[in-house]
This record gives structure tokens, sequence and C-alpha cells, in this order.
């Protein structure tokens, strides 16, 4: 995060993500604008021939005459001064006005296509409050990060991902995908794919590839999924950056369906204290302004940083040892989560209820803090550990 900016190599007028823009304001609201139109733009409007707004432009006119004129014929005059408005009326437009027509959209198109009946831009807000325009659904996508690749996947826009990161695992199609360099890919390399839309966490992007792609304009949609809710307002919220609401909204109120069947399950038991070790050196757990603290509170936990301020805390071991956990969670998985070793060092503290009691839990990490679609089933797992009693028997009653 403080690394220096790194000036871009490409060219600036190149690629610029065609049918979007990031951070203008609408033609129609004050302010003047200075972007030029896409060359995607340029040849859509080119191609259908119509005006560039759409409009037709009456013209207004002045009607000079002489006295001697109007006194030699009343109704001649008459009848010929209509037929002057009427020929004026329907005149084309003159070459100086197109030129201002043509002036005005370049500064305030938006979209990179002409301000047609049919089009209207579609206007998006990312995490960090930027403006995305979308004239129509993007095409060509690259996520960087794992859980915005798994949305898009459970949205059934696999076709249109052109590059993932190499911590995207899951679905296993995801990784046949082009790979990009890591967290913090290069410039050019994006830029080579020729996206119309890049997907990243805030956490994820770094400020000066962030600032690099705004420069080159490639579109960026920066999202953030700070509370439980978030996680599921997501999904949505892409799902309509690619015209797929329907599937966005079926998707979210199936896994609200089974978060709510979760809490009604949970919430009049006693809620055991739970620690959820995020990390070993330093001692890290999670705090009331994270969504993995809320997925505690679901499962029926009583999560021991509940009066701190922070999302991600640090704990002393003392401190957690006056606090008394009696269920310790390790998140694990292949390439993420808490080493088996790490794991049995805490039974070194015998006094603990969670260890004189064998409360050690183990949860796959790739469901429980990745912020996707799979989160319930974390949920899921999170409450039958801390509360086995109020699912015994389920598999039984759920056969036929």
């Amino acid at each position: 995060m403080g690394t220096k900016p790194v000036n871009a190599t490409v060219r600036l007028g190149g690629w610029e993500g065609a049918g979007s823009r990031v951070n203008h304001e609408p033609e129609d609201l004050p302010g003047r604008l200075t972007d030029v139109p896409s060359w995607a733009g340029e040849l859509a409007r080119m191609s259908c021939g119509c005006n560039p707004q759409g409009l037709s432009r009456p013209w207004g006119f002045f009607y000079l005459g002489s006295n001697i004129f109007f006194r030699t014929s009343r109704w001649v005059g008459s009848l010929l001064g209509a037929g002057v408005l009427l020929t004026i009326w329907t005149a084309p437009a003159a070459p100086d006005d197109e030129m201002s027509n043509m002036k005005r959209r370049q500064q305030g198109i938006l979209t990179g296509m002409p301000f047609m009946a049919n089009i209207t831009p579609r206007t998006f807000v990312d995490a960090l409050g930027r403006k995305l325009f979308l004239a129509k659904a993007p095409s060509r996508v690259v996520s960087m990060a794992p859980n915005v690749t798994e949305i898009l996947f459970a949205l059934g826009l696999e076709e249109k991902v052109v590059a993932v990161t190499p911590f995207c695992d899951y679905p296993p199609e995801a990784q046949s995908k082009t790979h990009l360099g890591g967290t913090n890919p290069s410039v050019e390399q994006i830029l080579a794919l020729k996206p119309d839309l890049v997907l990243a966490p805030q956490d994820f992007i770094q400020p000066d590839l962030l600032q690099n792609l705004d420069r080159v304009r490639v579109p960026i949609f920066v999202l953030q999924a700070a509370q439980l809710e978030d996680v599921v307002a997501q999904i949505q919220t892409v799902a309509r950056l690619f015209d797929r609401s329907k599937a966005g909204d079926e998707l979210a109120t199936t896994i609200r369906q089974r978060i709510a069947v979760v809490k009604e399950r949970t919430q009049s038991l006693a809620h055991p204290r739970v620690l959820y070790v995020l990390n070993t050196d330093p001692l890290q757990t999670v705090g009331p302004g994270s969504f993995i603290y809320q997925l505690i509170e679901a499962a029926g936990g009583a999560n021991i940083a509940a009066d701190t301020s922070t999302a991600y805390p640090r704990f002393a071991l003392e401190e957690v040892l006056a606090r008394d956990p009696e269920v310790i969670v390790f998140p694990v998985g292949t390439a993420e989560g808490i080493p088996e070793e790490d794991q049995q060092q805490w039974r070194r503290w015998s006094s603990l209820s969670a260890v004189k009691h064998n409360r050690l839990v183990l949860v796959p990490s790739v469901l429980v803090d990745r912020p996707g679609p799979r989160i319930v089933e974390g949920l899921e797992l999170l409450a039958k550990a801390i509360h086995p009693e109020a699912f015994t028997g389920e598999s039984q009653e759920e056969k036929p």
C-alpha cells in the first residue's frame, strides 16, 4: 500500500474499454467535460448516420420586409411568409451548427456510444464512491480476486471472464482462464486483454494500479463487503452490471433464506464464547466491523472480540486466556488458513475451556474468509460446529 505510483508506459490514447466511462457526469448535469469519445462510440455513431443527440433542432428566424411590399398585397405577403417559414423550418442544419453539435457531443459523451433514444446509460457507484456509466453489459471482464470469480461463475458469466488471479481456484473451470501476475498485475498485462470492465475488492486493489487503470481509461469497479449483508448485496450489484438482475436476485434470495434458517435454529440457544483465529503470528481475530464476526453471531456464537473497535484486531495471548473462549475456530485450506502445527500449539493452554472440552473447530477458509456466494455454506458449517445439538438428525430428516 505504501508503494509509489508507477508511470504507465502504454499510450494514453489506446484501448479505453468500449461502452463505459468512470468518474464523469452526464452531459445534462453541470460542469464542463473534456473527455473524448471512444473509437467504438465513433464507429457506432457514424455507422448509424444519426444526429449525435438524436434530436431535431428547429431554427428561430427574423422576417424583415418593406412597407411597400405589405401595402402591395397583404394576402400575398402572408402566403409568401408562410412558405418561407415552412422552408426554413424543414431545412437541414448548416455545417456550422453540425460542427457545434459534434463539439458538444464530444465534451459530453460518457459511454462511448451515441446518445440515441433507445440507449440510456446506467449509472453505478462503487465502494470508493466512483461513478461508472455503462451503455451495455460488459463482454470482457477481468476478475482480481477469488470471491469475485466465484460470483461471476455463480451468475453464469463464465464466458465473459477473460482473466483471473492465480488464487482463483473455484469453480475448477476458473483455473483454465488466463492468469494475471498475482494480485498486483501490470497495467500492460490488463490492457492487452482489452477488457470492458475490471472487478476488484477494495482490499486487493493497489492505489497505483487503480490510478494507472483510470489514466488509460480501463473501467474498474471496486467492491467491498464489510457486513454479511454486503456479501449478498454485492452479488446483486455484479448481476446488475451485466444485465443479469433476475439471476442475481434469485441467488441472493436463496442465500438469505438459508441464513434465516440458521439464525432461527440458533437464536434461542446459549451462545458460547468463540475465538476465530485469523492469524497466529501476530495473533489476530475478527471484530464487529467484519462479515466473519457476523457469521459467528448468526451461527449462535459470542465473539470474545465483541468490544473491539476494528474489523481485524490483534490480541495478546494473555487477553485470550482471560476471556477464556469455549470454542476456538481455525480456518484451514491447502493454500490459506492456519497450519496444523499452529493449531496444536493451543493445546498447551489446558486451562482454556475450548481445550478442556476439545472444541478446536476446523472450517474451510474458502467458505468463511471469502465474501462470495459460498459464504452461506461456511455459516452452516460454523453453526453445526458451535451448536451440533441444533442439527442432530438433520441428514435423516432430509432423506425422502
